[in-house]
């Protein structure tokens, strides 16, 4: 009896014990934003399966916290360290997130296995697989990091066409790189190799040598990542150098098989549109991963005028749907991306064969549809009517395209282009994010330094004339005959001077402008040549190109004004000039600058 009873003690102390330490367990702990990445033990096999992965089974993930839900895709990762095995089989799938909200979350994922079942949303469809840690929990604390960083930031979406933070409503404005627009056609990356050199007419030349970024091998500094065995450092430099000029913004192909540069594409095979590259992607995965880092939205553009029909004749039928499916689950977790619908979208001359306007729809919804995250979707134009004109007035006022990626042929009407369209895109109801992308002339687009030291014309009528006229940013397109042009492109520095004269731009508007909440009105000052961006009555920042009498038109208000100068070449603190105040009510002179009279400058009036 004795004997027994101290066994009942020894269990209950036991249990207590056992019962204490499980209180005492910690869920794992991720911080807010940043990548949560969950891997599931599943059935065993390859990208070369007879039963395909990629098409053949499904896993979805249900994400909770509080009154929050997400359901994110996940996919097949081989052996799950890909990156470094370049394995082709293993039985690991994985999902990524990034959680928006503190506290503990909640998950439950489920793999299912049929025909095809990758393209469906049933969840009732297909045969549900065995999987390790399906169900579970953790913890999300405040992230550590700081700006640029967008992990100390948050998610970036599309608000009064622009791009804001979705939780701190903070406004964005981006300015960076067009070029090379294979950024991803780099030898260091897996399954990677150029299909043949270019010979057409009217786009930049290539020959059979992949980017190698070698000038930039001088950026990568100890800490940065690399993969197997320290591939991968020329470009992740090239990304630290354009971040260090404070750019935010880089521009990339996902697919460009039969376009200009074919050598970018995620599959294992570029002939067969049903199986990825699954080390591939984990590498590119590295590189998005340090480009958020460095505060460098994702400009992801899905395919080009060449290849626009290639997946289901145009349609979002199984093999884009497939495509689209996969860049999402892989990538859609990044907090600062877009997805562009293509480059040069829709009929032209040069391009007749081409997506029509209900399949640019129908894969801009099928976009919205399947991302949990709503990243904005652009459309990159045509640089000159009607070309331009044809497309986007059959799709101006559809509400699941957030705006257009621009391009201009001939930059002096530049901001003439971005107004109109903002103004079309209002009166149909549905305002358009504007971002201006791609200046021409095709063959020339911005130069380098060496030949183009100030960029006059380019910081003139395409930096300060777009952004005053309402776009939602620049990036900087090298052209097709340039010696660095736009598929050849290795060092960034060629246009040194340019991300300097970008970055007083950006600098300029977060640090003194509203701008989210200001439109172009050109015709207040007296000159054509000039341009002003206005929110009534509060402020107003203008634009003189050169030497001249200008004035300003204030009867639209009343009251007092200060009145500061900005230097576009040189940057820094805001100047006074030869007048300090004016008075609203007429037309007033702006005075003199501070500076060189000869040269552009940047007036602010602010009541």
């Amino acid at each position: 009896m004795k004997k027994h009873f101290l066994y009942l003690i020894a269990c209950t102390f036991l249990l207590i014990s056992c019962t204490e330490k499980k209180k005492e367990e910690k869920l794992t702990e991720y911080q807010r934003w940043h990548t949560v990445t969950l891997s599931f033990e599943g059935p065993e096999t390859s990208e070369k399966a007879d039963d395909n992965p990629f098409l053949n089974y499904r896993l979805n993930v249900e994400f909770t916290n509080g009154d929050k839900t997400y359901e994110v895709r996940g996919f097949y990762a081989a052996d799950g360290d890909a990156a470094e095995s370049s394995a082709e089989k293993g039985k690991i799938w994985q999902v990524r997130f990034s959680p928006s909200e503190m506290g503990e979350w909640s998950y439950s994922a489920t793999l299912q296995h049929g025909d095809s079942i990758a393209l469906s949303n049933d969840k009732l469809q297909g045969e549900e697989i065995s999987i390790t840690n399906a169900m579970g929990k953790f913890n999300v604390v405040a992230s550590d990091k700081k700006s640029p960083d967008f992990r100390g930031k948050g998610r970036l979406v599309n608000s009064k066409g622009y791009f804001r933070f979705q939780d701190s409503g903070e406004y964005w404005i981006k300015g960076g790189a067009d070029s090379p627009e294979n950024l991803l056609g780099y030898e260091d990356f897996d399954g990677t190799y150029r299909m043949q050199s270019s010979e057409s007419k009217g786009e930049a030349k290539t020959n059979e040598q992949l980017h190698r970024y070698a000038p930039h091998l001088e950026d990568w500094n100890n800490g940065d990542p690399t993969w197997k065995e320290g591939k991968g450092k020329a470009l992740i430099g090239a990304l630290n150098y354009l971040s260090s000029k404070g750019m935010n913004v880089a521009y990339f192909l996902t697919l460009n098989i039969l376009g200009d540069g074919k050598d970018v594409w995620p599959y294992a095979d570029p002939d067969d549109f049903t199986r990825f590259d699954v080390s591939k992607l984990e590498q590119w995965e590295i590189v998005f991963n340090h480009m958020q880092a460095k505060g460098i939205l994702l400009h992801m553009v899905l395919q080009e005028t060449e290849n626009e029909t290639m997946l289901d004749k145009g349609d979002t039928g199984s093999m884009r749907q497939l495509y689209l499916r996969e860049l999402m689950a892989r990538f859609g977790h990044h907090l600062a991306m877009n997805f562009n619908l293509g480059e040069e979208n829709g009929y032209a001359e040069f391009t007749p064969v081409s997506q029509n306007d209900a399949q640019r729809r129908a894969m801009t919804s099928f976009l919205k549809k399947i991302d949990p995250y709503n990243h904005p979707v652009l459309l990159h134009t045509h640089s000159h009517e009607p070309a331009r004109a044809n497309i986007l007035d059959s799709i101006v006022g559809f509400k699941d395209l957030d705006g257009i990626s621009l391009q201009v042929d001939k930059r002096e009407g530049a901001a003439e282009v971005v107004e109109t369209w903002k103004t079309k895109a209002s009166k149909a109801g549905h305002e358009w994010m504007i971002t201006m992308d791609e200046i021409g002339m095709w063959h020339t687009g911005a130069r380098s330094d060496s030949l183009d030291g100030n960029h006059d014309s380019l910081r003139r009528y395409v930096l300060w004339g777009t952004l005053l006229s309402g776009a939602a940013g620049v990036e900087w397109y090298f052209g097709a005959n340039n010696t660095y042009h736009d598929l050849n492109a290795e060092d960034w520095r060629s246009r040194d001077r340019l991300w300097e004269i970008t970055k007083h731009a950006l600098d300029f508007f977060q640090e003194n402008l509203p701008y989210w909440e200001m439109q172009a009105q050109h015709s207040l000052i007296n000159s054509k040549e000039a341009y002003c961006y206005r929110k009534e009555g509060e402020v107003y920042a203008v634009y003189l190109p050169e030497k001249g009498n200008y004035s300003i038109d204030l009867s639209e208000t009343e009251g007092d004004f200060t009145v500061s100068w900005f230097d576009p070449l040189n940057g820094g603190s805001l100047q006074p000039g030869s007048v300090l105040k004016l008075k609203g009510g007429s037309k007033i002179d702006f005075g003199t600058p501070p500076g060189d009279k000869e040269q552009d400058w940047i007036v602010l009036i602010k009541r």
